[in-house]
């Protein structure tokens, strides 16, 4: 490769790079005027969606119905029913989806988008609630509207000016900031967020100890005078490499591992009992707990296992390392 050659390769490297780094500048400046203009109509908007006895219907042309379709899965994930309605299938019969209990949230940039008209009269017909999200105060989807959010007065990224970029990007980011600000007040748990995403990795992040652990009869338990020459077939039998050893009340007292059984081999070993093998004060974990929580503990620990137990300190169930790898939680 020439030397010119190399040179032209950098300039058009180098263009490029202050191309994208301006766009991430204009829209990063348009986030910061977008968060700076909320107001009373954010909390409406929040107030009317938080008691939405139906449903949130989004809705947008183009690349805002893009960013509706987006914005309707993110409120859906996070305890707000919500679905999108293209608004020109609205006007061939999807119109019948929509209650009087829903709202609808129509997005448009010029708040002139012709696809919305049908949509935007239902809502008026049958008091509907409707909220819009545009750039333009004035126009007839925003003087249509119950409650109307004006995006701030802001370039496009696009230098022709033209593609939208700056503001499908304020519209996407005030979707975030409505579905996190009704996730908080709802109260929503990382166990509400599972519910909802059961599959995939993160679905796989937010089982509980409860979904992995070995219950019932295949939770290997002993009672602290058992001598060892008992302790060990129900080691073997249950086939997890350890045993909790339990008072006579349940709670449990210790542990028994491959690990204690080197440490104690001696031609006395079976005589013993499972107290003075056992390791006291053994780590343990509720059922309501994470399993990527019990995963850290057992490797922050250098253990494979761990009982489960309940307020009572009695073993309701076992969760092993291999329980967690063989969920996919690594």
């Amino acid at each position: 490769m020439s030397g010119s050659n190399a040179q032209d390769i950098e300039t058009t490297n180098n263009s490029d790079l202050i191309i994208a780094s301006n766009v991430l500048k204009i829209e990063a400046k348009a986030l910061v005027q977008l968060a700076n203009s909320l107001g009373n109509s954010f909390f409406q908007i929040v107030n009317s969606l938080y008691s939405i006895k139906g449903r949130a219907i989004v809705s947008g042309m183009g690349k805002s119905g893009h960013v509706a379709r987006k914005i309707a899965a993110t409120l859906a994930s996070t305890g707000t029913p919500a679905f999108f309605v293209h608004p020109a299938e609205a006007s061939h019969g999807d119109l019948g989806m929509i209650t009087r209990e829903d709202v609808v949230i129509a997005l448009s940039n010029s708040g002139e988008t012709g696809e919305l008209t049908d949509l935007v009269a239902y809502t008026r017909r049958f008091a509907i609630s409707l909220i819009s999200i545009t750039s333009c105060a004035k126009s007839n989807l925003a003087i249509s509207s119950d409650i109307t959010i004006t995006l701030p007065n802001v370039e496009e990224a696009c230098p022709l000016g033209l593609a939208p970029t700056t503001s499908t990007t304020l519209m996407l980011a005030l979707g975030d900031a409505l579905a996190v600000t009704l996730l908080a007040r709802r109260g929503f748990s990382a166990a509400d967020f599972r519910l909802f995403h059961p599959g995939g990795h993160l679905g796989q992040k937010l089982l509980k100890v409860a979904d992995l652990m070995h219950q019932g009869d295949s939770v290997p338990l002993v009672s602290a005078e058992w001598p060892m020459a008992e302790v060990i077939p129900v080691i073997t039998q249950k086939s997890l490499g350890c045993a909790g050893v339990v008072d006579k009340t349940g709670v449990l007292l210790g542990v028994i591992t491959d690990g204690d059984l080197r440490r104690h081999m001696s031609p006395a070993l079976l005589s013993q009992t499972a107290q003075t093998v056992m390791t006291s004060h053994p780590k343990s974990v509720h059922a309501s707990a994470l399993a990527v929580e019990a995963l850290r503990l057992m490797n922050d620990s250098h253990i494979t296992s761990l009982f489960v137990l309940a307020e009572n300190r009695h073993p309701v169930g076992l969760i092993h390392v291999h329980d967690c790898l063989r969920a996919g939680i690594a």
